[in-house]
């Protein structure tokens, strides 16, 4: 993606930190089951001694991860900028005002209205703060935990929590959660897995004004469809458990995310996005 010296989102609250804490009530991509990964904390032992001492690997680790964290920051926060304008856009064809969400990119954990955000949740939305909390070094898990590798891969992670708050715009998450203690949770899981699908379709909407606008580099959409898809249901549930339970599905399988976000990006409009409407997902 073509986002170096572009404009960056002034919604954004970086540096957060602290202790790692609980869940949130609106992930993206089945990430409230992620599991923690370590980070490289030494060098090579040989390294180590030719240094005389394991300080000098340890500063030079640090400061790499340091300017990692910066790196993903700006592109977050170039991100965000261009939802803006996507769904300012839209909002503003269909006479509607568009509130900007704010973005808080934070290591290790941050406080929400939520609850607490931590890299254990993955990123989320909270409606209460109208903030998607994104863990910086989530790069991290999506590549060596869901084999989804490049800029745009965690661009669409970005893009499917902006969904969300798109959905609390329009008054989509209030009905539905209004609908929790109406249900049975396997009645009540058909409902959240629509509202994920849609979330992934308004992600597709990004997909299809950032490449209009010329930021879409060869290979962008691939990136984006093979995240969707290592966030499916499925195959999250087979990695943990060696089978899926699709009663249990909150968030779509692998086929239905990708199908959803491919239609977003095909169509480019708010009004094809229904998802609660079809009889097949």
């Amino acid at each position: 993606m073509k986002w170096q010296d572009r404009r960056q989102s002034s919604n954004v609250n970086k540096g957060g930190s602290g202790r790692r804490g609980g869940m949130a009530p609106i992930g993206g991509g089945g990430l409230l089951i992620i599991m923690l990964i370590g980070f490289l904390m030494g060098g090579n032992p040989l390294e180590v001694l030719n240094n005389g001492s394991s300080r000098n690997t340890t500063q030079q680790v640090s400061t790499q991860q340091s300017q990692e964290t910066k790196t993903r920051q700006e592109f977050l926060s170039v991100v965000l900028a261009d939802t803006e304008d996507v769904w300012n856009e839209i909002f503003k064809q269909h006479n509607l005002n568009y509130s900007e969400p704010q973005l808080t990119l934070y290591t290790g954990s941050a406080q929400s209205a939520c609850g607490t955000a931590s890299s254990q949740t993955g990123p989320f939305y909270c409606p209460a703060d109208e903030t998607v909390y994104m863990d910086t070094d989530f790069y991290d898990d999506l590549h060596n935990k869901f084999g989804a590798t490049g800029d745009f891969a965690l661009a669409y992670v970005l893009a499917h929590e902006v969904g969300h708050h798109v959905q609390h715009q329009l008054g989509v998450l209030d009905q539905v959660f209004a609908l929790k203690n109406k249900l049975s949770e396997v009645e009540f899981n058909q409902y959240m897995i629509r509202l994920e699908l849609q979330a992934d379709y308004y992600a597709g909407v990004y997909a299809h004004y950032a490449k209009k606008m010329g930021y879409l580099e060869p290979g962008d959409i691939e990136e984006a469809m093979n995240a969707a898809a290592g966030v499916g249901d499925d195959k999250i549930q087979e990695q943990a458990y060696g089978k899926s339970i699709p009663d249990t599905f909150t968030h779509g399988t692998s086929e239905q995310r990708m199908r959803w976000f491919k239609k977003g990006y095909e169509s480019g409009t708010i009004e094809a996005g229904d998802t609660f409407s079809v009889k097949n997902l």
